[in-house]
């Protein structure tokens, strides 16, 4: 076993939610190689043909983790290794945090073509495709952005891509929408925490809205401009917002997860031209994480 591969534990957890073999003619080469290959080139974010001979050909890694990424199969198994987890009891739902981080695209991550990719095997297109590939361009070149809500124990509950130059505020409903734990009995999938907590880059009056909707208890600081102008409108700018330092400090959660998350170089840098390849980059480190003692 080399460094980074999945131990046998991790291995035992795994292998019960992958795919079954190929279809008919052929045989799929074994899942655990193929996977260790993949996990090994998000560690280190080499290119796809520099994998080392042990994981066997490099092209058969590269499809499998492109075909698993358009037709949401790592989606899937992320959920499922969520539900265990819930199922254990292993899930802080007290406070989950959004936030968000910018990752610096690579130039190969750019030129990819203009038609919308085909999902293998299918006439359909990518479950996370996007038309404008999850690129960006600000002042520093290329870049993409990951949306996340993360649980009290550091790790991924639910993420988006998009590019760089979006802003969070618009994105937390998304965010929080995609939310999904099964239950491994009966009943339906959780997707509420106790409370969330963001920094003040959230707070507008829409997604407030949308939390006392959903009975969700929220720790939102309000920006001073925001404040200044509840308080000029007088009775008609609305209560104060209420705020709690000592719940607030349990922000640092969200980016210790981002952190986590960014110890994957390819992750931290994109190198994936098309948006669905990355977002099944970023869910099959989010996986990692959850199996993970």
């Amino acid at each position: 076993m080399g460094r980074g591969d999945l131990t046998n534990e991790e291995w035992r957890r795994l292998e019960p939610h992958l795919p079954a073999g190929g279809r008919r003619g052929g045989r799929w080469a074994g899942h655990r190689r193929v996977i260790n290959g993949i996990l090994f080139r998000e560690r280190t974010g080499i290119p796809w043909r520099d994998l080392p001979e042990r994981f066997g050909r490099w092209k058969t890694v590269y499809e499998r983790h492109r075909r698993w990424s358009a037709d949401g199969t790592w989606g899937r198994i992320l959920q499922v290794v969520q539900a265990e987890a819930d199922a254990e009891d292993r899930i802080d739902w007290s406070m989950v945090g959004v936030d968000s981080t910018s990752c610096r695209a690579h130039q190969h991550a750019a030129g990819a073509r203009r038609k919308a990719p085909r999902t293998p095997k299918k006439r359909s297109t990518p479950r996370q495709h996007r038309p404008d590939e999850g690129l960006g361009r600000s002042r520093g070149g290329l870049t993409s952005k990951i949306h996340l809500a993360s649980d009290g124990g550091c790790r991924p509950l639910a993420l988006l891509v998009t590019p760089g130059q979006w802003g969070d505020a618009p994105q937390m409903i998304p965010v929080l929408e995609r939310i999904r734990v099964p239950r491994t009995g009966e009943g339906r999938p959780r997707t509420t925490p106790d409370r969330l907590s963001a920094d003040k880059a959230y707070s507008s009056r829409s997604n407030r809205r949308y939390l006392r909707r959903r009975r969700i208890k929220h720790t939102i600081p309000e920006p001073r401009d925001q404040r200044a102008n509840r308080r000029r409108r007088g009775s008609r700018g609305g209560r104060p917002v209420g705020f709690d330092k000592e719940r607030y400090k349990r922000r640092n959660e969200v980016e210790r997860t981002i952190n986590r998350l960014k110890s994957f170089r390819a992750v931290a840098t994109r190198f994936d031209k098309r948006a669905y390849v990355f977002h099944g980059t970023v869910t099959v480190a989010a996986i990692r994480l959850w199996l993970r003692a």
